[in-house]
């Protein structure tokens, strides 16, 4: 009785989780034309930045593309600026994650307070999935790039997990690189 309980279970669980999969398909395939998300940083020195995301974190440069000042304040991006969009991805192909940066020389914006997560509403951290947490502050620190506070702290506190190392690009903003130490 135990074995055929546990038989009918099994069941609806399975037809549970394959019925929640295909409604999970139907709608992202009905909401989103792309599973992917793209972040624009604005930023006050684009060499720094480029340099910042390319070299220390390992970002690869995309093409990029320019909007015009008209179709920026027709859009309500900025106030009569036109952007120059740089491009950033992790990794290959369509769906993988993009870093959009920009500078406008002549309207620098306010630096917002990043001192901390919690310290200002909005988008406050970048979180990165590493392949070894080491070999990714050991590219950081070659660019003199730290890990702030204790980095990398480890997540399960065994040893065998995922470790959290959080560094700053060069406008202070928070990237957390999470992944594994090489064994």
């Amino acid at each position: 009785m135990r074995s055929l309980f546990a038989v009918m279970v099994l069941a609806v669980l399975v037809s549970t989780s394959t019925t929640f999969a295909d409604e999970t398909e139907k709608a992202e395939k009905t909401q989103f034309s792309n599973p992917r998300v793209d972040f624009g940083i604005v930023v006050s020195d684009i060499d720094k930045a480029l340099k910042f995301y390319k070299e220390a974190l390992g970002l690869n440069e995309r093409k990029g593309f320019e909007a015009s000042a008209e179709m920026c304040e027709k859009a309500g991006l900025t106030d009569s600026l036109p952007l120059k969009i740089h491009v950033l991805q992790l990794g290959d192909g369509d769906a993988a994650t993009r870093v959009k940066l920009m500078q406008t020389k002549t309207s620098p914006g306010k630096r917002a307070d990043n001192r901390f997560i919690n310290s200002t509403y909005g988008v406050s951290y970048l979180t990165m999935y590493v392949k070894d947490i080491d070999a990714a502050l050991a590219r950081a620190k070659k660019h003199d790039v730290k890990p702030i506070a204790k980095g990398p702290v480890d997540l399960a506190g065994d040893g065998t997990g995922a470790f959290l190392a959080i560094v700053r690009d060069p406008d202070g903003n928070m990237i957390e690189l999470v992944g594994p130490k090489a064994k």
